[in-house]
């Protein structure tokens, strides 16, 4: 890695954020992500939509990650100065010295983004004024539980990837409640307590009233959405390619199938994690826009291209990116499902047969 001989013990530069391990729970490691070499947008996933395999891989490399231990209940002097770091607007320089030279072991998620070098932290500094928003300070100042806090900020129009930061660092919730939380567990948790509160307000907007697909392809991840006239219900799809990266060992393509009824659903989507909670908020997003609600079925192909995972920002974007797009009307969904048959590798007949929401028939799907 061309940063590699940038990382020393002795480190000065901006943190552009704050992350919160989960191995050891409740002792958690937390220290701030900062940037050996600045660079806009190194943690705004929102922006990286389009980019190259290499690029963002090479951006997030950048990023040095510090590790201090700490009880998730802490309410230390250190922190404190990381729920600062997380909550101001803009990166704020810190000064870190850490206990050895960082070190370089790359790995890859299929929840987190990449991230660089790490090493254990020795003592930091903040070297400047953390800068917070003025509605910021005064939603985490209040005593509001972390859901109702995430919410007022996503009101506020903070998107969910500095919600995650703000939950994880422990910044929200009750004075007597405040707690860390790692942030693989912070992202599934902020896009399902968003969704909660939208999905109630799309459920009093009238039905779509035709047959509409949104398609979106990124980095070889393929969706096509499929919204049909009705109440709200929700069905994930995600089969992944023979041959790829995530299917080594597979003789043939494995479809994985969730489900969401109109009462919503009381179970984790264990099959396909934190994808499946991702692609819901992405699809609540855009039907709150277009001030209508439907049964939507979700097609998401990983095919060979997609040969290391980048973290869940990849469904996240590319499904917002859907919404962005112009629609394929029809007026049956057989029409819509032939349409959509042509544009994957796998049959629509292979889903069918998994489906819970397509084996459904009414009226207007003739």
């Amino acid at each position: 890695m061309p940063t590699i001989s940038k990382a020393s013990k002795d480190f000065f530069g901006p943190s552009y954020s704050v992350f919160v391990g989960r191995i050891g729970y409740p002792r958690v490691s937390i220290g701030p992500l900062a940037a050996v070499e600045q660079a806009p947008n190194i943690d705004n996933p929102k922006s990286w939509f389009g980019m190259e395999y290499s690029d963002v891989i090479h951006l997030r490399m950048m990023l040095l990650r510090s590790k201090h231990s700490e009880n998730i209940h802490s309410s230390s002097r250190f922190v404190t100065e990381n729920q600062e770091l997380a909550l101001a607007s803009s990166p704020t320089d810190v000064e870190i010295n850490f206990k050895k030279n960082p070190v370089y072991r790359v790995s890859f998620s299929d929840v987190l983004q990449p991230m660089g070098a790490s090493a254990s932290l020795l003592k930091m500094r903040l070297a400047g004024n953390p800068k917070i928003r003025k509605h910021v300070d005064r939603i985490v100042s209040d005593e509001l539980k972390a859901s109702q806090a995430s919410l007022m900020l996503y009101g506020r129009g903070e998107d969910v990837y500095r919600i995650t930061t703000i939950l994880s660092s422990g910044a929200l919730g009750m004075a007597d409640r405040k707690k860390l939380v790692p942030t693989r567990w912070s992202i599934t948790a902020t896009d399902d307590t968003i969704f909660k509160e939208m999905v109630k307000k799309v459920k009093d907007f009238p039905s779509v009233n035709e047959f509409a697909v949104y398609s979106s392809k990124y980095l070889d991840n393929h969706f096509e959405i499929l919204l049909m006239p009705g109440q709200w219900e929700y069905e994930n799809f995600e089969a992944w390619a023979p041959g790829s990266f995530w299917s080594q060992n597979l003789k043939k393509t494995e479809i994985l199938e969730e489900y969401e009824p109109y009462k919503g659903r009381t179970k984790y989507a264990e099959l396909e994690g934190g994808g499946y909670y991702a692609a819901r908020l992405g699809i609540i997003e855009g039907l709150f826009q277009l001030k209508r609600q439907a049964r939507v079925v979700v097609f998401r192909e990983v095919h060979e291209g997609y040969v290391v995972p980048l973290g869940v920002w990849v469904v996240r974007e590319t499904v917002r990116n859907a919404f962005k797009n112009r629609p394929e009307k029809f007026e049956t969904m057989g029409k819509a499902l032939e349409h959509i048959g042509n544009k994957l590798r796998i049959s629509v007949d292979e889903y069918a047969k998994n489906s819970r929401i397509l084996k459904q028939r009414r009226l207007w799907d003739f």
